[in-house]
């Protein structure tokens, strides 16, 4: 099976500090060691996942589960054939949409497009968010894509002006 390709950038990185730190302290996030396969880790998500922000809602701001899934599905190295599977799964909204930010975080850049674009008029509707506001897949994939560009843009400015 093919690797995915990557932006190359190592798994503590990916993520702001705090959360990445947040989310390898957690009891939670340890216990997921049990899960060894993608399988098992698709499972979890449709179990335990209902938003895909950052972080726990309410008074323990700790990691959400889908972060702590995430970061566990960056430990696993997906392939091709994986993420495939991920982006169009039937069961959830919330499997597919953990499948399009492991790709935000930690896909090559130059092969994002190809991912994405497929799925930009993609109406299945979910809520991203714990506030229950509901947008459909489409405008998700959009919304991490252009955020990725607006990552990238003062990197693209900087190597103009340097370079």
């Amino acid at each position: 099976m093919a690797e995915l390709k990557t932006s190359g950038r190592p798994i503590d990185q990916l993520l702001e500090k705090v959360l990445c730190m947040n989310i390898l302290s957690s009891d939670y996030f340890r216990d997921l060691l049990r899960l060894k396969t993608y399988h098992e880790v698709i499972d979890e998500i449709y179990n335990q996942v209902d938003h895909v922000e950052p972080w726990m809602t309410g008074n323990c701001r700790g990691p959400s589960t889908a972060f702590c899934l995430l970061y566990k599905f960056f430990t696993m190295k997906l392939t091709v054939k994986q993420m495939h599977g991920l982006l169009k799964h039937p069961d959830s909204p919330y499997i597919r949409a953990i499948g399009f930010l492991y790709l935000r975080y930690l896909g090559d850049f130059k092969t994002l497009w190809g991912w994405y674009e497929p799925y930009l008029k993609d109406d299945e509707e979910f809520s991203p968010g714990s506030s229950g506001q509901m947008t459909t897949m489409g405008v998700y994939v959009r919304d991490l894509f252009l955020g990725q560009e607006q990552l990238l843009k003062p990197l693209s400015m900087l190597y103009q002006i340097v370079g």
